[in-house]
């Protein structure tokens, strides 16, 4: 009985955890680029052939409401479409059984789109209409794949690379990706990647499980990585960056000269100078490394020398955020600034580490 229960269980739709931003999204959407599609297709072929077709309704919903979908993909609606439309055009061709020939057609549409990654659910559709879409889709011919079958996948595509730019939605879809592992230029692998869940962990179990899911490996470490990093706040608490940062920066200011920037460097045994303007907001930073570059230029001020892209962090943020930056990216410091971008604080590598073992000491004392 609990077996048949746990069964009828899996019949329950699970929760869409699409934000109402994106859903409302997702509807306006496809509503924009279907009815530029089918204005744009009407005026350039007319009403006497077939201008629009019914799968494009099902191209819409992927395109806009799941734009980071992997079967969402520029390459996988236009060439999902009209692969399928070709194939279904040579079955109806060929075959003299209808229903031979529309499943058939699915089915090789199916293998053909997975063998050129352009699958696209909409073509197992765009399949059936090439069979069973009527005398004008037969009169057409191969004509039928090109228009209206490309030139609308095409139109829709384009109305999609406009409306998910204007609304800064990443697509055609790119995971963020991580600054490469080797910051010495070595074999080594990324710190991160030496410990937990790799890339080739994550490609090596798809692979065993052989199934096609809707998500990119990408994509799916990048959540890994978020889970892990709730997880060990959960574990460890919520240590800000206003807990651990040292408060009494050294700072210097853009005209100051390199000599004495150097000093200050050497007097107080620091790595980094954050650089600022009126009221200590942060304009730039300057490091040894930054000194080493300038060796063999006529620079004389900190001004000339320093970074002006300064990663930074703000005081109530959690340290667990900045371990990849520290552990994968080369950052060595981080200047910790309010909302107006004035220094408050400096967070190094060696107060984030003294901070996770400590929390780690206070978490197993509180356990014994």
């Amino acid at each position: 009985m609990q077996r048949l229960s746990s069964w009828l269980k899996a019949f329950w739709p699970a929760p869409l955890p699409a934000s109402l931003r994106e859903r409302l999204l997702g509807g306006i959407g496809a509503f924009i680029g279907l009815l530029v599609t089918e204005i744009v297709s009407r005026y350039m072929l007319g009403i006497s052939v077939p201008w629009f077709v019914a799968p494009m309704g099902a191209s819409a919903v992927l395109l806009f409401a799941v734009p980071a979908s992997p079967l969402a993909q520029p390459w996988s609606i236009v060439g999902g479409n009209f692969v399928s439309a070709l194939i279904g055009i040579g079955c109806a061709h060929w075959i003299p059984d209808p229903a031979l020939a529309a499943t058939l057609a699915v089915g090789l549409a199916i293998i053909a789109m997975f063998q050129l990654r352009c699958l696209h659910p909409p073509g197992g559709a765009m399949a059936l209409t090439s069979v069973l879409g009527g005398p004008e889709v037969e009169r057409l011919g191969v004509l039928f794949a090109f228009t209206p079958v490309a030139l609308n996948s095409l139109l829709l595509l384009l109305t999609a690379l406009l409306f998910n730019a204007a609304l800064r939605r990443r697509y055609p879809h790119r995971s963020a990706e991580v600054p490469a592992a080797a910051q010495h230029h070595t074999a080594d692998p990324k710190p991160s990647d030496r410990l937990g869940v790799r890339p080739e962990d994550l490609q090596a179990v798809l692979q065993e499980r052989g199934e096609m899911i809707d998500i990119s490996s990408t994509d799916l470490e990048e959540i890994l990585l978020a889970a892990e990093q709730r997880a060990w706040r959960r574990r460890f608490g919520v240590l800000r960056c206003a807990d651990v940062m040292s408060r009494d920066v050294v700072t210097i200011t853009a005209d100051a000269t390199l000599e004495s920037a150097w000093a200050q460097l050497a007097h107080h045994r620091v790595k980094a100078l954050p650089v600022v303007v009126d009221e200590d907001r942060l304009i730039g930073i300057i490091t040894l490394h930054d000194f080493l570059l300038a060796q063999e230029m006529p620079w004389e001020t900190v001004g000339e020398v320093m970074s002006a892209d300064v990663f930074t962090a703000s005081p109530d943020q959690s340290i667990v955020d900045l371990v990849p930056a520290f552990s994968d990216r080369g950052r060595h410091h981080v200047p910790i600034v309010d909302a107006d971008n004035r220094v408050v604080g400096m967070l190094t590598q060696s107060d984030l580490v003294a901070a996770l073992f400590q929390a780690g000491l206070d978490q197993a004392l509180a356990g014994c």
